[in-house]
This record gives structure tokens, sequence and C-alpha cells, in this order.
């Protein structure tokens, strides 16, 4: 790295990382800590902070729907000698259950919202005056689910397609003050998330309705058949966590980073197809997953 187009180790402090249990924020947090940052990483249980402390990494307990938990992790920047000036927040905890619209109850749409959405919103209020004494920074952790909603993934990518709103908001209301706003959108990457997914959306899908399941089993089935075909060739937690400390550590960041060749493309895709020929590009690359007894 130079020093003419990333900060200094001088200026060096703090960087909190939510959803830092395992995956991308894990990876990033170690990331950060390797390039001499003291990272502040958000976990929700005693066995993942356990797990993940190291040098340079101090795991907090933080649930970021929780406003207790976010008053006490803001309360670490009252005073700039307790952790060091808060240069950049990295939000990245989320949560995914890919199902039919129809079929999702409306208490996991809100569930996807508090965490995808309003937690992000909430923990950047409550860091905002210490990121704005130090031109700091805010990450926001996208996806290429942001840009392009796929049958089924319509609860998630509706709360990424928000954050990315928010996200447009956010850094033409801060660029003013001094503080840089970047969006990090991935597309598959080699984490624990995409079994959980699975076995979130199975579990959605046992709940259906006879006539539900007649509508949407064999498409719940092609999603994870396609997701667990696409994972393991999916970028490394490791080489995301360097593009996320790229958008911290940068000089001069671009609004978007996109992680993965098949963000890359879809991204680009999104942009210059009329909507039709994107809904048929999709639809090819999920019918060889279907189940070989029905037709897409």
């Amino acid at each position: 790295m130079t020093m003419s187009s990333e900060m200094s180790s001088e200026t060096r402090g703090c960087v909190v990382v939510t959803g830092a249990s395992t995956g991308i924020g894990a990876a990033s947090a170690r990331e950060l800590a390797r390039r001499g940052f003291h990272v502040l990483a958000g976990v929700r249980r005693d066995r993942d902070a356990d797990a993940l402390r190291a040098p340079g990494v101090e795991p907090v307990i933080l649930d970021i729907t929780q406003p207790d938990h976010i008053a006490r992790l803001a309360s670490r920047f009252d005073d700039d000698s307790k952790s060091g000036a808060l240069r950049a927040l990295v939000n990245n905890a989320a949560i995914q259950i890919n199902a039919p619209v129809e079929t999702l109850p409306l208490s996991e749409w809100r569930r996807q919202f508090e965490v995808n959405l309003f937690g992000h919103i909430a923990v950047t209020q409550a860091l905002l005056p210490a990121l704005l004494r130090h031109s700091g920074r805010v990450v926001n952790i996208s996806s290429v689910g942001g840009k392009v909603a796929m049958a089924t993934y319509g609860p998630y990518a509706g709360t990424k397609f928000a954050l990315e709103a928010v996200s447009d908001s956010l850094r033409r209301e801060l660029a003013p003050l001094g503080v840089r706003v970047v969006v990090v959108e991935p597309g598959a990457v080699r984490t624990e998330m995409a079994d959980r997914v699975v076995a979130a959306t199975n579990r959605v899908a046992a709940a259906m309705s006879p006539e539900q399941r007649d509508r949407y089993g064999s498409l719940i089935q092609a999603i994870n058949a396609q997701s667990a075909a696409h994972t393991p060739g999916g970028t490394p937690a490791a080489d995301a966590a360097r593009v996320i400390a790229k958008a911290v550590t940068v000089g001069k960041p671009r609004t978007r980073y996109t992680i993965g060749r098949d963000a890359g493309l879809i991204t680009r895709l999104s942009r210059v197809l009329p909507d039709r020929m994107l809904d048929r590009i999709l639809v090819a690359g999920l019918r060889p997953h279907y189940p070989k007894t029905t037709t897409a």
C-alpha cells in the first residue's frame, strides 16, 4: 500500500464491524486488524467472541436490533481515550431467508428488515457523532441482491435495495461534512451463510400450504440447488475482506465496489438490459437446477 492512496499508520484508530461472528465479517475484522486498526467486532454469543479474539480484534456483544447494545457500543466513543478515534463503521450484519412473496410470514419480513436495514440505521445514527469528529467512513455491505431480485429473493433483496437507497442519501448528506459512504456488493462468497439460508428456506417451505407447495415447491428446490452449486466456486471470505478493507482505507474510494465476477456481471447487465430479457437470462440460469421430474 502507498501513503498517497491510503491512510498512514499514524492516523489509524478504531473500526467497528457488525456481524463479525463468521464469514465476511470475521474475515474483515482480521484483515483490518492486520492493517493496524483496533477492531471492535460485533458478535452475538460469547463462544463466537472467544473464537474471534486476537491481537487487534476485540469482540463485543452486539445485537444491532437491541438499543441497549448499540448504546453501550456508542459509549465507547464518548471519549477518544477509551477506544481511539473511530475511523470507520462496517455495517455487515445480515440474515437471509429465500421464500416466495406469498409464503413468507410478515413477521419474518419484518425481522429481515429489522436486521438488514433498521439495525444498520440505528448503529449509524449512534456512531455518526464519532465518525464526524474524525472524518470517518461508513461502509455498508449490500449484495448483488441489492441490484437484481431473483425469484424467492424478494425479502432479502428488498432489504438490500433499501440499504442501497439509504446509502445514496447518506452519502450525499455526509459528503459536505467529510464523512464518506461506500457500498460493497458481494456476489457468491464461500461462507457458512449459504447453509443457514437453505435451512431457513426449508423451514418456511415445510410450513407452506399444499397449494403453495404445488405452486412453489419445485422453484424452491431449484433455488437451493443453484445456491449449492455456485457457493463452492464463490469468492473466498478472505478475498472479500480485502475489498472491504480497501473501501475503508483507500484515500478516494469509489461509491460502490462489487465482489466476485458474478456480482460485476449481473450489476452491469441490470443497467443495460430490458427487464424481460434479464428475466429470461435468470430463468435460463435456474432451469438446470429444477428437479428432473418437473420442468421450469
